[in-house]
């Protein structure tokens, strides 16, 4: 018999099995192997683009969004998503938004350019952001775009803009404020309770130099408090309603940026996302409801723009890969290491990612550390999970990945891997591909002294 056809040796133990509800043993823990992604084989997917890979279903996405969107249109006469760039900007990624009739939101140069060059009208582009050069503005109110302005500096040179070309750029001002909610998110644009709004309110209608569209606010991120954007709704309407009031003015929409909380579970949380996150459901009823309770004339309300970018991809992501070594810990807990690290999995440092074992196992479980392959003390994938025993080579899946891993993922140490979409008939394609130190030293130049040593 070869070592290899030789069974791994399980020590014996003894363990309370329960079902229903709690008690003092917990839970039956049960598992099911994740074998597959929309009818695809994982074990192939591997085979065929390497480990570790990011594979994305456009299949999640599209019914994602359509939940998303249904459950804002069933409560709201006019509603229009902008999507994320930052969220997730591969441009295969951002054309399945497009498609849907999602518009884009962008928050530098860069995404801006990206939106240009997938196909999107500059007339369906909102400019967010702080850092918006000249030359960016320039760009984006010759096309026409929406920009929303997040201090008075970009207001003061929106005006200099617009005295030198002659036009009326089209804008609207971030504004930010209490909902109950903290630490508040006041470094981004103007405030409302202190009066910073209707001071650029007031500079904006004044100058007379400027189109003041809509109303923008962006509370926070992974927002677990609906009625956070209630208050948000209420305090916009009230603004867009006393700036009729004082200038005859109607603006033509109110943004609600995004923020909305995917299903994953945040590190600390007592009972995983998925049973306690917020649905799209409640988000909107929370928006709709604050604004169709605002004072505004019934064929006179406000386009609701949503900027959402996490709780639309987030589910629809996963990124596969392998084992590749046991060890034990010095108190003797098992520590099994992965080729995922921090580097590709940035929000390993804001989630307890579910994981998920790709291959028939037994039920014999232990509590077990996660770590990467990265030489720094930091790679944790999970401080603590219970699993079964994976051996050297086995697979395993990370859920809920497909939101900013993709943007904010970093080369150390390491390369990284190929982004792989399934469509919706099954078929994988590679959207990104991984990278090779070609990638990396081709951006790099080597003074002439330094050309050559002996060693």
């Amino acid at each position: 018999m070869s070592i290899s056809d030789k069974k791994r040796y399980e020590r014996p133990m003894i363990k309370k099995m329960e079902a229903g509800v709690p008690n003092k043993f917990g839970l039956r823990s049960e598992y099911t192997p994740m074998q597959e992604i929309d009818g695809v084989s994982i074990k192939q997917l591997l085979k065929d683009y390497g480990t570790p890979v990011f594979v994305l279903s456009e299949t999640t996405i599209r019914s994602t969004f359509q939940k998303a969107k249904k459950a804002f249109t069933t409560r709201y006469p006019k509603v229009q998503f902008a999507w994320s760039y930052k969220t997730n900007y591969l441009d295969a990624v951002c054309k399945v938004f497009h498609q849907e009739g999602s518009w884009a939101e962008v928050v530098s140069g860069f995404e801006y350019d990206k939106a240009i060059n997938n196909g999107v009208s500059g007339k369906k582009i909102i400019f967010n952001g702080p850092d918006k050069t000249e030359n960016d503005l320039v760009k984006a109110i010759n096309n026409e775009s929406l920009i929303h302005i997040d201090h008075l500096d970009e207001l003061y040179l929106l005006i200099e803009i617009a005295d030198k070309l002659n036009v009326r750029p089209k804008v609207a001002i971030r504004v930010n404020m209490d909902t109950g909610v903290y630490p508040m998110w006041d470094r981004f644009g103007f405030n409302y309770e202190n009066g910073q709004a209707w001071d650029a309110i007031n500079k904006i209608m004044r100058s007379g130099k400027m189109e003041l569209m809509g109303l923008h606010t962006h509370i926070g991120t992974f927002m677990l408090s609906p009625n956070a954007y209630a208050i948000a709704a209420s305090k916009l309407a009230d603004l867009a309603i006393s700036l009729e009031q004082k200038y005859n003015h109607k603006v033509k929409y109110i943004d609600m940026g995004g923020g909305f909380a995917s299903k994953n579970t945040l590190k600390g949380a007592y009972l995983p996302g998925t049973d306690t996150n917020p649905s799209f459901d409640d988000f909107a009823e929370s928006i709709t409801t604050a604004l169709l309770n605002a004072n505004f004339k019934s064929d006179e309300m406000p386009l609701l723009i949503l900027e959402t970018g996490r709780a639309l991809i987030d589910e629809a992501g996963y990124l596969l890969g392998t084992v590749i070594a046991n060890k034990r810990a010095s108190t003797g807990k098992r520590l099994t290491i992965m080729d995922i690290g921090v580097n590709i999995l940035f929000t390993a440092f804001w989630y307890d990612h579910k994981i998920t074992p790709a291959q028939p196992f037994t039920h014999y479980t232990e509590e077990t550390a996660i770590y990467g392959p990265l030489c720094m003390n930091i790679d944790v994938i999970r401080e603590n999970i219970n699993l079964p025993l994976l051996n050297k080579g086995d697979n395993m899946v990370v859920h809920y990945v497909g939101a900013y891993n993709m943007t904010q993922w970093m080369q150390f140490i390491t390369l990284r891997p190929k982004v792989v979409l399934i469509d919706t008939n099954g078929t994988p394609h590679v959207i990104r591909e991984n990278e090779t130190n070609e990638t990396i030293t081709s951006l790099e130049k080597t003074p002439q002294h330094l050309s050559s040593f002996n060693l």
